[in-house]
């Protein structure tokens, strides 16, 4: 855990204000849900992912993903990839998604875009060269919530999404938001 310096003070209602910078910095915006910890003497709060919380049914559901369609697979929360398989996951996994894809599950858009065809790939996450060629990407939408999103993706040249493939893509984000119903 790193200090800020930062002091603030309790309100009568037991509110505390956190600051814009760390706000900012963790990516914390109004109405996101925040998560309570207490450990002895101390309190943490953390962003609140409900994608996490059913953790292995998420990564299980990437791993066939990737085995019945062949792509790179990964399933993110709104903030981080949690889970990838497939060649490349290396470059995907555990990283902050980009503000791109971001703006994409905000707007509950699916963006589907291949190389071969002339289309423009959104970056995944926010750091580290991506080589891929084409990319299909899903919003995973529950209780009319955007909780992360379901992304396909091939490093093969000249490829292009194939219709199945993006009908697995369609169909594993809508398990995994049902699983929040």
């Amino acid at each position: 855990m790193k200090a800020t310096g930062i002091v603030r003070r309790i309100d009568e209602l037991g509110r505390v204000v956190i600051p814009k910078e760390i706000r900012r910095t963790l990516r914390i915006r109004e109405g996101d849900p925040l998560e309570l910890f207490t450990d002895r003497d101390e309190l943490m709060l953390k962003k609140y992912s409900p994608i996490a919380s059913v953790e292995r049914f998420s990564e299980g559901t990437a791993k066939s993903l990737h085995e019945q369609s062949g792509c790179l697979a990964a399933i993110t929360d709104t903030d981080n990839v949690l889970h990838a398989f497939g060649t490349g996951r290396k470059v995907l996994a555990g990283k902050a998604v980009s503000d791109e894809l971001t703006e994409l599950m905000a707007s509950r858009g699916s963006h589907l875009a291949s190389l071969a065809e002339g289309g423009k790939l959104l970056p995944v996450v926010k750091e580290g060269e991506e080589a891929f060629t084409a990319q299909f990407v899903v919003p995973i939408v529950a209780g009319g919530d955007c909780l992360g999103a379901v992304v396909l993706l091939s490093l093969e040249e000249g490829a292009v999404m194939e219709a199945s493939a993006v009908k697995l893509a369609r169909l594993t984000a809508d398990i995994i938001a049902r699983q929040f119903e």
